[in-house]
């Protein structure tokens, strides 16, 4: 919008200058040509008011004066086609001009000038005697060089004044244009800040009344997201919080009825039982980080992603040591920006949905690449994978694919871990791996020393 606006000023000054300019300057031009006209027939006729006079010495330095005073020639032919002596004969005495002059016409002409052998004005005018008959013929030929300097002058000056006032106004128009577009810009901070997750984010109320009234609009928007998001969370957070507790109980209370039950029977119901309050435990547990992830929205810092991984492999090492699974990770000195404790939280789902789809003596890799301005993170297992319909159904809340997920899986893990990333400003998709199994790809903002 700055640029447009600048352009459109620039534009309107420039037409403006050309509507007022390029006019002015043709008069000037006319007139100048005009001055050279008027000034050559006036010393035309002066000479021509010599030519009759007994004595042709007046004339003969009214020639020699004009030609060294001006960078013109004046040339005298009498009727009879000779040279009004001691004066010589002109060059081509038998030109369009002497010819009207001396059948008592004046003539005028922009053209060549035969007697300069150049570009110029040649006008003559008749000689008369106090008789009125023609004796003669004064001819001047005036070069166009100095008109044509002048008029570049008068040109160049004015194209150069042009050039100044347009710098000026581009420079004034883009101070404007900062001005008139600055209630939009934060009007953009915001709403980059609102695509973050930052629901408190808020615009300023300045500018024009348009603005204004946009910026109002926009706040009052926000705050009625801001309030209906906070109690969607507030409502499963405390739901999730709640169902704790009776769960906790219920399943201490099953604990205590299989104790107590000799019956097979009895025992296998209490047992399976148990298992569905354990997973909807984990289901709550889920739900209540979920709640938590999306309501936290911290400041990125930087982190190694080798550092986090290897933090997350101690870990997980012993889990995946009871099973034979090896976790291979390809160490890399790349660096994200993350939110504290984002990036731990998704390994922690990945490895662990790894781990529950890996057949024992799999292998678990995690490895790092830049791509342009991302750092790529890639999870890949040796399990069943998944099917390219099930992936784009993955990351929804409560998904849980056949056969990829434990018997205890609440299918939050995927949700969980898409919302930290997106948080971050990164991505996350499924692919196939290179053995068979599923690759997490997680892209992440990568920290560059130029300044991050």
């Amino acid at each position: 919008m700055n640029r447009r606006l600048v352009v459109s000023y620039v534009l309107l000054v420039a037409v403006a200058i050309a509507a007022f300019t390029v006019p002015v300057a043709f008069v000037l031009t006319g007139q100048l040509r005009g001055d050279v006209e008027t000034s050559v027939h006036r010393e035309a006729s002066a000479a021509a008011l010599l030519v009759p006079a007994p004595s042709r010495q007046a004339l003969v330095q009214l020639v020699a004066a004009y030609q060294q005073e001006s960078p013109g020639r004046l040339d005298v032919l009498l009727a009879n086609g000779t040279a009004a002596t001691p004066l010589p004969l002109p060059v081509a005495p038998n030109d369009a001009a002497f010819t009207a002059a001396l059948s008592g016409r004046e003539h005028i002409e922009w053209g060549h000038a035969p007697a300069l052998g150049a570009e110029g004005l040649v006008l003559a005018v008749p000689a008369r005697d106090s008789t009125g008959a023609v004796v003669g013929a004064v001819r001047v030929s005036y070069p166009s060089d100095p008109l044509n300097e002048r008029q570049v002058q008068i040109w160049g000056f004015r194209a150069g004044l042009a050039v100044a006032v347009l710098i000026v106004a581009a420079i004034l128009g883009a101070l404007l244009a900062r001005r008139l577009t600055r209630p939009f810009r934060e009007l953009n901070r915001m709403a980059r800040r609102l695509r973050d997750g930052d629901l408190g984010a808020r615009a300023e109320e300045t500018g024009p009344t348009e603005t204004r009234t946009l910026a109002r609009t926009l706040n009052n928007a926000a705050e009625t997201i801001d309030t209906l998001v906070r109690s969607q969370r507030s409502f499963i957070a405390d739901a999730s919080h709640q169902l704790r507790t009776p769960l906790t109980a219920l399943r201490l209370s099953l604990d205590n009825i299989a104790d107590g039950a000799s019956d097979p029977l009895v025992r296998e119901d209490v047992d399976l039982a148990t298992a569905e309050v354990v997973r909807m435990s984990r289901l709550v547990n889920g739900l209540l980080t979920l709640a938590r992830a999306e309501a936290a929205v911290g400041t990125p810092e930087r982190m190694r992603v080798s550092d986090v991984v290897s933090d997350r492999f101690e870990v997980w090492r012993a889990a995946a040591a009871e099973r034979g699974v090896v976790l291979r990770a390809e160490p890399t000195d790349d660096e994200v920006l993350v939110s504290p404790g984002n990036l731990e939280q998704v390994l922690d789902n990945v490895l662990s949905n790894a781990l529950e789809v890996s057949p024992d003596g799999a292998t678990i890799g995690v490895r790092s690449r830049h791509e342009g301005d991302q750092v790529v993170l890639e999870v890949s297992d040796e399990g069943p994978g998944l099917p390219e319909a099930d992936r784009q159904r993955a990351f929804d809340r409560f998904w849980r694919g056949p056969g990829t997920t434990g018997p205890s899986g609440s299918g939050l893990g995927l949700a969980i871990v898409k919302q930290l990333v997106t948080d971050d400003g990164g991505t996350v998709s499924l692919t196939s791996a290179a053995g068979g199994g599923l690759c997490v790809r997680i892209s992440l903002r990568a920290w560059r020393t130029s300044g991050g």
